[in-house]
């Protein structure tokens, strides 16, 4: 990952951040992206505090203008870009009865159509250097999904299709596409959602970690090593790849 140029959306906190530092860590050129200007810098110090390099943009991924600014910021700052990772979501909950239009269309935006936006902008840079690679963080719930997260799960879907379509194509060019969906991962916005959006005490996590086989929720940090894998030469013939990152519940079958 040395000196490789890495885009990672949303990585102002939660897996984004912890990837973020962790390609930092292996030597990567980091572009920290988020909204929250505040997290953004302390993102960035943190890296350069610990020797690595990292920029911040900030920027609106519903809008088509600041996703493909985002790219343009990268190139004109490093003159390349290696890898991004589409890391940026919206999970706010809705059922197929109670999910308002406003907010389907803004979960399509933000989880699907931005980073439909930023791999056909990083393509144009990665082409002429016949060198890239794009990996998607989608969810399991791209497969069924919980039905209080219907169109956060339509838009994982539509995210692992564009995976596996682009793939097909831009391998001629060396440029590889790879996504992991991951299960339930233990982030300040997850406890966030938990107590402010679901309403429950702060005894949740003690409870959901019982239903897991390894006693613990996803971190992360596990994310992080994955999407190293696949942002880096290591997995250089791996491309069009849907690998799911959970732990299942015991008794319950993959994809459940």
């Amino acid at each position: 990952m040395k000196d490789k140029v890495c885009v990672i959306t949303g990585s102002t906190s939660g897996i984004g951040r912890g990837i973020a530092d962790h390609f930092a860590r292996l030597g990567a050129r980091v572009v920290v992206h988020g909204r929250n200007v505040e997290r953004g810098e302390a993102a960035v110090k943190a890296i350069k505090g610990a020797g690595g390099e990292a920029f911040f943009v900030a920027a609106d991924l519903k809008d088509e203008a600041s996703c493909r600014a985002l790219i343009t910021k990268t190139i004109e700052r490093y003159g390349q870009i290696d890898v991004l990772v589409n890391n940026a979501a919206d999970t706010t909950r809705g059922t197929i009865e109670s999910t308002k239009m406003d907010l389907f269309d803004a979960l399509i935006a933000q989880n699907l159509r931005a980073p439909f936006i930023l791999m056909q902008e990083a393509v144009i840079h990665m082409k002429p250097r016949r060198s890239g690679s794009i990996v998607n963080i989608g969810s399991v719930n791209a497969y069924i999904g919980e039905p209080k997260l219907c169109a956060y799960s339509v838009s994982k879907g539509g995210l692992m299709t564009l995976t596996k379509n682009t793939s097909s194509l831009l391998n001629q060019y060396r440029i590889r596409v790879n996504q992991i969906n991951v299960g339930w991962t233990e982030t300040e916005g997850e406890h966030k959602v938990k107590t402010e959006g679901e309403g429950l005490g702060p005894e949740w996590l003690e409870e959901a970690v019982k239903t897991r086989p390894f006693g613990r929720l996803l971190l992360p940090h596990d994310i992080a090593y994955a999407a190293a894998y696949f942002a880096s030469d290591e997995s250089e013939c791996v491309t069009g790849s849907i690998m799911d990152l959970e732990q299942y519940p015991v008794g319950a079958p993959p994809n459940w």
